[in-house]
């Protein structure tokens, strides 16, 4: 049987969340871990963006967003109804949730990023514009163990690779900081063997 091509880079926070919709839709694929510095000629044949991730179908087909590919996912196989048995108005809740942490938090986040590492003298403003979103997760997850609703859904899997890197940008900070329900969402995340396989290590592969 030929398997998906995923074209991945294990840090890649958007390439991240594809891994994950895969390893919890059961589906299996190959994947082929790069470099962006040196990116191989069929990932580029493929999508000409050049970003991961980007899953090749056997039928060659080409799905080159990572929400895509983790809606793709569990449209071939959802056995933890990550997805809620979705009637259209729900589905849209959610991908209007993960919409704005893709496009509002996410940019505040790389702000963030770049305070630090460049130590910049607006960290902690950059800090504050991403707390908001934080405060929104803290009082959801308050309220139900996962953020969406009382059950995991594919909103909790599509940000918690962002969740993730804030946490790492200024970890004594974060240590310090009265976000319970949030911090135990993240830490049952990252202990779990779904991130442990997620996060496999693979050697770069080259055409």
């Amino acid at each position: 049987m030929t398997l998906p091509i995923l074209y991945s880079l294990q840090n890649c926070p958007y390439a991240m969340r594809a891994r994950l919709a895969l390893y919890k839709s059961g589906q299996e694929v190959a994947i082929r871990e790069v470099k962006l510095d040196n990116k191989p000629a069929s990932l580029l044949d493929a999508s000409a963006k050049g970003t991961v991730p980007v899953l090749v179908l056997p039928t060659l087909a080409v799905i080159d967003e990572s929400l895509d590919v983790m809606l793709w996912a569990l449209g071939q196989s959802d056995p933890d109804n990550l997805m809620l048995d979705s009637n259209d108005a729900k589905k849209q809740q959610m991908l209007s949730l993960i919409k704005r942490f893709d496009t509002e938090f996410k940019p505040r986040l790389e702000q963030y990023k770049c305070a630090k590492r460049y130590q910049e003298d607006n960290l902690a403003q950059c800090r504050h514009a991403c707390e908001s979103y934080l405060l929104e997760l803290e009082q959801r997850l308050s309220q139900h163990a996962f953020v969406f609703s009382h059950q995991e859904s594919l909103v909790d899997i599509a940000i918690l690779p962002f969740v993730r890197q804030f946490s790492r940008v200024e970890r004594q900070w974060y240590r310090q900081q009265p976000y319970p329900n949030l911090k135990q969402w993240l830490n049952n995340y990252l202990q779990s063997r779904m991130f442990s396989k997620a996060m496999t290590k693979h050697p770069v592969w080259c055409d």
